[in-house]
């Protein structure tokens, strides 16, 4: 079967099972069988693939798996991120998030970063290859998300995979930014999440009884790791401005902003200690 034929067939079969953005889906995967970009899909459209892989990847889709664990990368900021089972999948919003703390950081000589709660490592990773003065310490506790994390910061000399929890800071030196993308849904809403999203680990996306447990326990245990005049950069959910900005100030925390992301939704929370 040729790669068009292929193309073809599976918007065709992800279409008739339910499956949202089919010809996206199809063009990624039969790109991934075939070796190439996405971009290249229209100089290969003539060249043979085998099937019976490109079938069990379609059957993998269709069965709620998200893409980005079928094809075992995914591209973010200018990088590519290995990823799977046992690790939260890199969004594109959290891209901002990353841009944000670049910006940042090349304003400062030699800066020490620490990503919390890291998972494949894609902000502080990012962050490394961007500013190749800074190092940045990727923090993460999960023993299935520690092998993403370890294999993708071989990507950068200065990002160093470090096994530990937020709840129990590791000893570490001061830094002159900490950014974190940390778990946030509250408990009782995981169930209702989409089907893709209950593939990826339910550590990496629960925050507690009200989504907010990580961000008190990193403003309070991490702060004293931060220099005076250091900032400290969150990802949030959108209803979450105002409640992570009032733990912010109850630990000393100010310059407070809340920033909206491409969508228009409240995405980041930045402050200085």
């Amino acid at each position: 079967m040729t790669l068009k034929e292929a193309y073809n067939y599976g918007v065709y079969f992800l279409s008739c099972n339910g499956v949202d953005e089919a010809e996206f889906k199809s063009l990624c995967l039969v790109c991934h069988i075939a070796g190439i970009n996405n971009s290249e899909y229209n100089f290969h459209t003539s060249d043979e693939i085998i099937m019976k892989r490109f079938a069990e990847l379609l059957w993998r889709v269709k069965n709620g798996e998200p893409l980005q664990y079928v094809l075992g990368k995914w591209d973010f900021y200018d990088s590519e991120f290995k990823v799977g089972k046992g690790v939260l999948i890199p969004r594109p919003e959290t891209e901002e998030l990353t841009e944000l703390v670049i910006k940042e950081a090349r304003a400062v000589e030699f800066p020490v970063i620490f990503d919390l709660c890291a998972g494949t490592g894609c902000i502080g990773i990012s962050v490394a290859k961007a500013v190749p003065s800074a190092k940045v310490f990727c923090v993460e506790k999960s023993a299935q998300a520690m092998p993403y994390l370890t294999d993708n910061c071989k990507q950068a000399e200065n990002a160093v995979p470090v096994d530990g929890d937020v709840f129990e800071p590791p000893s570490l030196p001061q830094a002159d930014i900490i950014v974190s993308n940390p778990p946030y849904i509250k408990s009782c809403e995981i169930s209702s999440l989409q089907k893709e999203v209950s593939f990826e680990p339910r550590i990496a996306l629960d925050g507690g009884d009200d989504g907010l447990d990580f961000y008190r326990a990193i403003c309070a245990k991490w702060k004293v790791l931060l220099k005076n005049g250091g900032s400290i950069f969150f990802e949030i959910g959108e209803t979450q401005g105002e409640t992570v900005s009032e733990i912010l100030k109850k630990n000393a925390f100010s310059d407070i902003k809340i920033i909206k992301d491409m969508y228009g939704n409240d995405r980041i929370v930045r402050a200085i200690y």
